[in-house]
C-alpha cells in the first residue's frame, strides 16, 4: 500500500495521532517513516522504545498533527483559507475579541458565528461519515476506487479510476511489465495519472534527486523524458526547487 493510500485508509484516531501500527511496526502517516517494534532508538542522550519514539518523530518532524491537516489542499479539507486562518488562531487558544483584533475583522460576535458554522460542518462530516460506513456494509455492487495521491491537483472526474479500469490500463502501456518502458504516453488525462502514478513507484520516497538522475530514470521509460518530468511536476508527484537543481517525491 502506497503513503497516500495508507493516509486515506486511517482511522479517524490514526488520522490524529499522525501514525498507524501493524503487528511489526508504526508508519507516519505525514511521511511513510517507519518504525521497527522491538528496537531502541537513541535521540541525543535518551533511548525510546519504538512507540514513544514514532511520536517523538512526529512532534520534531512535522510540529503537529493539526498543523498538517489543515495545511492540506481545500479540496481535501473543505475548508476556506478564511476558516483555515480562524482554526489555526483557535487551535493556539486565542479568545474571541484577540481573534477579531488579530485579523481585523466585524466583532466578537463575527467570530463566535464562524465557530458555529464550523461546527455545522462538523456535524455534517461525522454524519456522511456514519453513512458511508453503514453503506459500505450492503452495497455490494460498489467498485474499489483508486485513492488519488495527497497532493493531486484539481481532483475531479480525471481521479475517479476503478482498481479495475487501473490494471487495464497499466497493462495496455506496460506492455513489458512495470519494470519496463511504456509504449507511448497516453492523450488522456485520467490514463496519463494512472501512469504517472505507476513511474512514482520507480524512485524512492526518501531520496532528493539529481535532475540528471531524475532523466536517467525516466529515460528507461520513455524517449520524452522531459514530458514526463513536467507532468510528475504538474500533477502534484514530486516537487523540485526553483532552478531545476534537486527532484523529490511529494509525501
Amino acid at each position: 500500500m502506497s503513503q497516500s493510500e495508507l493516509f486515506w485508509n486511517a482511522t479517524l484516531e490514526e488520522m490524529k495521532d499522525g501514525y498507524t501500527e501493524d503487528a511489526n511496526r508504526y508508519t507516519c502517516l505525514l511521511c511513510g517513516e517507519q518504525i521497527e517494534k522491538g528496537v531502541i532508538y537513541p535521540q541525543g542522550k535518551v533511548l525510546y522504545e519504538a512507540s514513544r519514539f514514532i511520536r517523538l518523530h512526529v512532534e520534531q518532524q512535522h510540529g503537529s498533527v493539526f498543523e498538517y491537516l489543515v495545511g492540506l489542499d481545500k479540496k481535501f479539507t473543505g475548508l476556506t483559507e478564511h476558516q483555515t486562518t480562524l482554526l489555526r488562531h483557535f487551535y493556539t487558544g486565542m479568545s474571541d475579541k484577540e481573534i477579531q483584533e488579530e485579523m481585523g475583522i466585524g466583532s466578537s460576535s463575527t467570530i463566535r458565528h464562524h465557530r458555529f458554522v464550523l461546527k455545522e460542518k462538523e456535524r455534517q462530516a461525522k454524519t456522511l461519515l456514519a453513512i458511508m460506513e453503514l453503506l459500505k456494509e450492503k452495497d455490494q455492487n460498489a467498485p474499489a476506487f483508486v485513492t488519488p495521491h495527497k497532493h493531486a491537483t484539481m481532483v475531479d472526474d480525471r481521479y475517479s479510476v476503478t482498481t479495475e479500469e487501473q490494471t487495464k490500463i497499466l497493462e495496455k502501456y506496460f506492455t513489458q511489465g512495470l519494470n519496463g518502458p511504456i509504449v507511448k504516453f497516453p492523450p488522456k488525462e485520467k490514463q496519463r495519472i494512472v501512469i504517472l502514478r505507476a513511474i512514482v513507484e520507480r524512485f524512492d520516497e526518501a531520496a532528493v534527486y539529481t535532475e540528471k538522475e531524475m532523466n536517467g530514470i525516466l529515460k528507461e521509460i520513455h524517449e520524452d523524458f522531459v514530458l514526463l518530468r513536467r507532468y510528475l511536476i504538474e500533477y502534484g508527484f514530486f516537487d523540485r526547487k526553483a532552478d531545476g537543481s534537486a527532484y523529490w517525491v511529494k509525501k
